[in-house]
């Protein structure tokens, strides 16, 4: 890049990752970095500000503005401003889809569901805080349980010939579940496209989607699977920015533009 060209910084610090982007005066995407946010918010937003800065081969001197959103939003200290998950899950998504739309956001301790009309104004939102189901802390009980790595669950799903139904949302009760079909000798990926079954069921109960559905987050971002099977449980197609896990940080960066 150019010297003297300046760029703009989103920073969402998750409580199970923390993601920064780098955005060009044109809003093209430069740079960016996902790393977990551990228990030093403070200093993983360093880090990731400066390996998505290297991306982007820009220094801290270009950046003109730089807003931080999510669970540790306010432990960003160079941010100039901040603003709330949703608002930034909003503007990031509308930015790809610019029309009335209902977000659905997988995270890895919350869900949300964001409802956006056509101008991208926001009519409504509802989040899961108070339960691990349905989230990725939910899938990472069930790959402990299961005794594999998480990062092979979505292969494993789509090799799913007989899917088993889990009756509970329950973290705790579904894990009882899950031993209990171990010992009934059902396979492995029937188990875990069951679970990722239980995501989708635990996510829609929430409310009901209207309009084009967007899906976002690092649990779509990882686990892709989910979209297609969200499609045919809705019976409609499913919307998915570049990159589902940066659409929050991507928002924010947006924020920072319009408050140069």
């Amino acid at each position: 890049m150019e010297a003297g060209k300046t760029v703009f910084v989103g920073v969402d610090i998750g409580a199970s990752r923390a993601k920064a982007v780098v955005l060009g005066a044109e809003k093209d995407l430069l740079g960016y970095a996902v790393e977990r946010s551990g228990t030093d918010f403070e200093e993983v937003s360093m880090t990731i500000l400066a390996r998505a800065l290297e991306m982007a081969g820009v220094s801290r001197e270009q950046v003109a503005g730089t807003v931080s959103t999510g669970y540790g939003r306010n432990n960003v200290p160079y941010a100039r401003s901040q603003k709330t998950e949703i608002s930034c899950h909003s503007k990031g998504c509308y930015f790809y889809f610019p029309r009335a739309i209902t977000i659905i956001d997988i995270g890895g301790q919350d869900n949300k569901i964001i409802k956006l009309d056509e101008k991208g104004r926001r009519l409504g939102f509802k989040m899961n805080r108070k339960c691990a189901a349905g989230t990725g802390a939910f899938l990472e009980e069930m790959s402990f349980r299961l005794n594999i790595p998480l990062e092979e669950m979505d292969a494993l799903a789509r090799r799913s010939e007989d899917p088993v139904r889990l009756g509970s949302f329950c973290t705790v009760f579904s894990a009882t579940e899950v031993l209990e079909n171990i010992r009934k000798g059902k396979k492995v990926p029937d188990i875990v496209k069951g679970l990722f079954h239980s995501v989708i069921q635990r996510v829609l109960e929430m409310d009901a989607l209207t309009e084009e559905v967007v899906m976002t987050g690092g649990v779509v971002a990882h686990n892709p699977y989910l979209v297609p099977m969200t499609e045919e449980i809705i019976g409609r197609p499913v919307l998915v920015p570049p990159y589902p896990q940066l659409t929050g940080a991507v928002g924010a960066a947006l924020y920072a533009m319009e408050e140069e």
